[in-house]
C-alpha cells in the first residue's frame, strides 16, 4: 500500500492549512488519484491494523439499502454511532450531561471521555432494545444505502442504481454509463453526513472489472483506508456475480486532508514498512451480491502492524 503512504507524505509536505466544518483544522490538498491493481492482492492497509470485519458489515449495510445504525450496532460495528448519537444528545429527549462538541472535548479530556462513553453505551442499548427509539434516533436520513438502492424518481417510484448497474454490466459491458451516485442534491441536507464517497463508475476491458470512485472529502488517516478496502470489496463482489475478473480500483480524491489531531499518528505510520497484501475469500455458495452475509466474506494472510488510535471529527 505504498500508494497510500505516498499520499500521506504528499499532504504532509505540500498540504495547505485549512479550517473545516468540525473546527478541528486540517492540512489539505485538492485533486489526487491512487490506482490499485486488485490482482496483486487485496488493498487492506498493513502499516496499521484495519478492521476488515467493520469494512464488510458497513458495505453490506449499504448494499441492503439500510440507513439505520441499529443493524450495524447489532453487528458490533460502531463507526456510524457518533452521528446518530449527536442527533439524540441535541434532542429534547436527552436529559443527560452536556454533550456539546463531545468529539473534540473527549479527545482532550479523559474524564469527559468516560462520561461520553457511558452515555454512548446507554444510547446503543436503547437503539437495540427499543424499536421506537431506534426509529427516532438511529436513522441517519437518506444516506448511501438509500441512494444506491432507492433513489427517488420524479414519478414517485424509486431507482435501484446498484441492481441496474449489475444488469447493465451483464448485458452491455462496454457501456460508458455504469454509474452509481450517492450525491442527491434534493436530499443531501436531510443526511446525517453528506456522502463523502459520492460517485462511482465501473469499466470492463479484457474480461476484467474496474471501478473508479470520486470522493469529494477524504479523511486520509481514518477514513481512506476503509474506503479503499470497501470499494475494492464491492468491485470483487460485482465482478464475481458478473463472471468477470477484477481489474483496478482507481481512487480519485477531491479535498484530501489530514486532521490537525492526527499528525503524530501519521508520522508513526510513515515510519513503518508495508507488509505483503492479504487475499480475499468469497463464499462460492452465493450467486448474488445481495445474498452475502458477514460470514461469507473473509481475508487470508493479513499480518498488519498494530493499530494506531486517533479521534474522529464529527
Amino acid at each position: 500500500m505504498e500508494q497510500y503512504l505516498t499520499l500521506c507524505r504528499h499532504i504532509m509536505e505540500n498540504g495547505v492549512e485549512k479550517g473545516d466544518r468540525t473546527g478541528t483544522g486540517t492540512k489539505s490538498v485538492f485533486g489526487y488519484q491512487m490506482r490499485f491493481d486488485l490482482a496483486e492482492g487485496f488493498p487492506l492497509l498493513t502499516t496499521k491494523k484495519t478492521a476488515f470485519r467493520l469494512v464488510v458489515s458497513e458495505l453490506l449495510w449499504f448494499i441492503k439499502g439500510d440507513t439505520n445504525v441499529k443493524s450495524l450496532i447489532e453487528a458490533n460495528n460502531h463507526i456510524w454511532d457518533d452521528w446518530a448519537f449527536e442527533k439524540w444528545v441535541k434532542s429534547d429527549d436527552y436529559t443527560g450531561p452536556d454533550m456539546t462538541d463531545f468529539g473534540r472535548r473527549a479527545a482532550n479530556d479523559p474524564v469527559f471521555k468516560a462520561i461520553v462513553d457511558e452515555q454512548m453505551e446507554i444510547f446503543c442499548s436503547k437503539i437495540v432494545e427499543n424499536a421506537q427509539f431506534a426509529a427516532d434516533f438511529g436513522d441517519l436520513g437518506p444516506v448511501y444505502g438509500r441512494q444506491w438502492r432507492s433513489w427517488p424518481a420524479k414519478n414517485g417510484e424509486t431507482i435501484d442504481q446498484l441492481q441496474k448497474v449489475i444488469e447493465q454490466l451483464k448485458t452491455n459491458p462496454d457501456s460508458r454509463r455504469h454509474i452509481i451516485t450517492a450525491w442527491n442534491p434534493a436530499e443531501v441536507d436531510d443526511m446525517a453526513l453528506p456522502p463523502c464517497h459520492a460517485f462511482m463508475q465501473f469499466y470492463v476491458a479484457n474480461g476484467k472489472l474496474s471501478c473508479q470512485l470520486y470522493q469529494r472529502s477524504a479523511d486520509v488517516f481514518l477514513g481512506v483506508p476503509f474506503n479503499i478496502a470497501s470499494y475494492a470489496l464491492l468491485t470483487h463482489l460485482i465482478a464475481k456475480e458478473c463472471d468477470l475478473e477484477v481489474g483496478e480500483f482507481v481512487h480519485t480524491l477531491g479535498d484530501a486532508h489530514l486532521y490537525a489531531n492526527h499528525m503524530e499518528q501519521v508520522e508513526t505510520q510513515l515510519a513503518r514498512t508495508p507488509r505483503s497484501l492479504p487475499t480475499l475469500s468469497l463464499s462460492n455458495e452465493k450467486e448474488s451480491i445481495f445474498d452475502y452475509e458477514i460470514e461469507d466474506i473473509s481475508i487470508e494472510g493479513y499480518d498488519p502492524l498494530p493499530g494506531i488510535k486517533a479521534p474522529i471529527a464529527v
